[in-house]
């Protein structure tokens, strides 16, 4: 993920979804609303920034499905002044855990259902 630069190219669209994310950088930071999301990161608000290349291990939880998945993840944009926003690229996903996590995408949108 890059932000919103005009230059912006994704493999997956980024969608908005009903979950939050728990995440452990330099901190332990639970429930976090998730701005978008798509198979290869997410956006999030959160009012710590980790600086950019920082490793996070995120649990993103749909409470609608009453599940959650487990991924590791890499900063790769932060925005303090943005009301605290950052990117976060998915690294090293378990063919498992990204299906699952298509799974929950395609009841939002349709994109992922093929």
């Amino acid at each position: 993920m890059s932000g919103n630069n005009g230059n912006d190219i994704r493999r997956d669209p980024r969608i908005e979804v009903n979950a939050y994310v728990d995440y452990t950088g330099k901190e332990v930071l639970l429930f976090h609303h998730i701005e978008n999301i798509s198979l290869g990161g997410i956006s999030i608000k959160s009012p710590t920034i980790e600086a950019v290349g920082t490793a996070v291990e995120l649990v993103i939880n749909f409470p609608e499905f009453d599940d959650s998945v487990e991924l590791t993840g890499e900063v790769v944009w932060a925005r303090a002044e943005d009301e605290g926003r950052m990117g976060i690229k998915f690294i090293d996903v378990d063919p498992e855990i990204k299906a699952r996590l298509k799974l929950y995408l395609a009841k939002v949108d349709t994109f992922y259902s093929g």
